[in-house]
């Protein structure tokens, strides 16, 4: 007994001291994660900073699985304090955090986004399906004279897969694997496309490390480039090679859509109105996550999220909007709105 009454008395003070530190090492909000959410948050950011009350935010683009390392390391001014992600946190990463004594974190949904696939509109449009897609870029696929066995990805260009598909090599730039939206692009196209194959499917009851392996596992043999966290850079190196496609958030697209195209998908165009209606196959929401422990202790927590989940930024007129944020139903948004009035609690 005398033991477990003792614990709580012996963290508060290392609680409390690294919160001091924090209070007295920084005042302006640090954010870390999404290169998909970014944009989003750092254009709230310079609203937030320009209205004198605070210091303008910081953003870093370190990717959504990298940010939730940096986030979930611990509390004080050595660490962030908004992750922004292109998916749900993981029940691991929420692990790592309570490990590291980050235990109370609020989840905000901002709105939803599509990854689009997209080329240089020097390029013929594509009209792809996630079984396409998959067939394109797994590093295992069923073997074309026998679809019952597993080879290693041979096709090298896209008629090979389709003959209505150009005779053009097979080059994809995307994401690394330290983002969400590659983790999303893996759930939301490669596994559809590997369950359209009925035996694969059923090895998820069987042997769902096999199936993992199968169906989630992009190749490396330079088919698949790894372009890092840069969605914009993507976007660049799609403009000088018009026989490559790239992968990466509507947003870009939208800002972008005088020189790239978004290819369709299962028969849908990457367009808001198909986002905002899920009808795009390849849709998903957007989040951040903040660390409550640095609310009230960092200056102008608080008030940043207020500012993010305003109408005058995630409303369906919203500054956002512009950006090419997709923004939830105004019932969503208000259940948002009223679940962080009070971050403290």
């Amino acid at each position: 007994m005398m033991k477990r009454a003792l614990i709580p008395a012996l963290l508060a003070p290392a609680i409390l001291g690294s919160l001091v530190q924090a209070q007295a090492g920084r005042d302006y909000i640090s954010m870390v994660g999404s290169s998909t959410v970014y944009p989003f948050a750092t254009t709230v950011a310079e609203q937030f900073g320009k209205a004198g009350k605070f210091k303008t935010p910081k953003v870093e683009s370190t990717g959504t699985g990298g940010g939730f390392k940096l986030f979930c390391s611990g509390v004080g001014a050595q660490f962030p304090d908004i992750s922004n992600a292109s998916r749900a946190i993981k029940s691991s990463e929420r692990d790592q955090c309570a490990k590291a004594g980050v235990k109370d974190i609020a989840e905000v949904k901002i709105g939803y986004d599509g990854i689009a696939v997209a080329n240089s509109k020097k390029g013929p449009l594509f009209k792809l399906t996630r079984k396409e897609l998959y067939l394109a870029l797994a590093k295992q696929v069923p073997d074309p004279t026998n679809t019952q066995n597993l080879i290693a990805n041979p096709y090298k260009t896209w008629k090979e897969i389709n003959k209505a598909l150009p005779a053009d090599k097979i080059e994809v730039l995307g994401p690394p694997p330290t983002s969400g939206t590659r983790d999303a692009f893996v759930e939301l196209v490669l596994q559809d496309g590997c369950n359209s194959f009925s035996w694969i499917k059923s090895l998820k009851d069987v042997d769902e490390g096999r199936y993992n392996k199968v169906c989630n596992t992009i190749r490396e043999d330079g088919a698949y480039i790894d372009a890092g966290e840069n969605d914009n850079l993507i976007v660049q190196k799609l403009d000088s090679n018009a026989k490559a496609l790239g992968i990466f958030g509507y947003s870009f697209l939208e800002e972008n859509q005088s020189h790239i195209q978004g290819s369709f998908i299962d028969g849908v165009a990457p367009t808001f109105e198909n986002i905002a209606s899920m009808k795009y196959p390849v849709s998903r929401p957007l989040y951040f996550y903040v660390k409550t422990a640095h609310v009230g202790v960092i200056p102008g927590i608080q008030e940043y999220v207020n500012e993010f989940t305003s109408d005058r930024a995630m409303g369906g007129e919203g500054y956002l909007a512009n950006k090419g944020l997709v923004p939830q139903p105004a019932a969503e948004i208000a259940k948002v709105r009223k679940a962080v009035a009070n971050l403290k609690k």
